[in-house]
């Protein structure tokens, strides 16, 4: 019998998704708020058991490559996570002058290098479920492809683009979890 961990993290795929989605849909209409800034900041704290449910389901088939990347993109997961966290619910808040000079030195290496493993990891993962062929092929490659362009796309100034992309990162994450979670429920 599957796992509730896998249940578990099924549900907060889904949950990280639509608190990436719906405020990435509202801000293509009103820009970024302090609510839509509040949920994007407090739902990434979903990804890590989301991503562990991910890797559960496929880690019988994965191999030692799967492992590995599932590693690189916890590592990177929780670093990208803590950065949006403090983009989103501490630098949102603060006046731009005091932002461009928080975002200077060793906080800037720090954001970019964060950002970097974050990338590799979501690459690496996506290649893993592509090549485990547990997931379908279209969210697996997804996640590589949309997770990495919100990620590069992060210093872009919020529009139509980077809500398309908090659209489609989401619309990725559920089509995972769902996956994820037929598996959980089959007897």
């Amino acid at each position: 019998m599957p796992s509730p961990l896998l249940r578990f993290g099924a549900v907060c795929g889904v949950v990280m998704a639509l608190s990436v989605g719906v405020p990435g849909a509202v801000e293509a209409f009103t820009g970024e708020t302090t609510v839509t800034s509040l949920v994007i900041g407090l739902g990434v704290a979903f990804g890590p058991p989301a991503l562990t449910a991910f890797h559960l389901r496929q880690s019988e088939v994965a191999g030692r490559f799967g492992a590995v990347a599932y590693a690189v993109n916890m590592i990177g997961l929780t670093l990208f996570s803590g950065i949006a966290f403090a983009l989103n619910l501490v630098v949102f808040f603060l006046d731009g002058a005091v932002t461009r000079e928080l975002l200077q030195g060793p906080t800037k290496v720090v954001l970019l290098g964060g950002t970097a493993v974050f990338v590799v990891g979501t690459v690496l993962f996506s290649a893993a479920m592509l090549r485990a062929g547990v997931f379908p092929r279209v969210p697996a490659a997804g996640y590589g492809v949309t997770l990495t362009a919100l990620a590069v796309g992060a210093s872009l100034p919020d529009g139509v683009l980077t809500s398309l992309l908090h659209v489609l990162v989401a619309v990725t994450l559920i089509w995972l979890s769902l996956s994820v979670r037929r598996y959980a429920e089959r007897p």
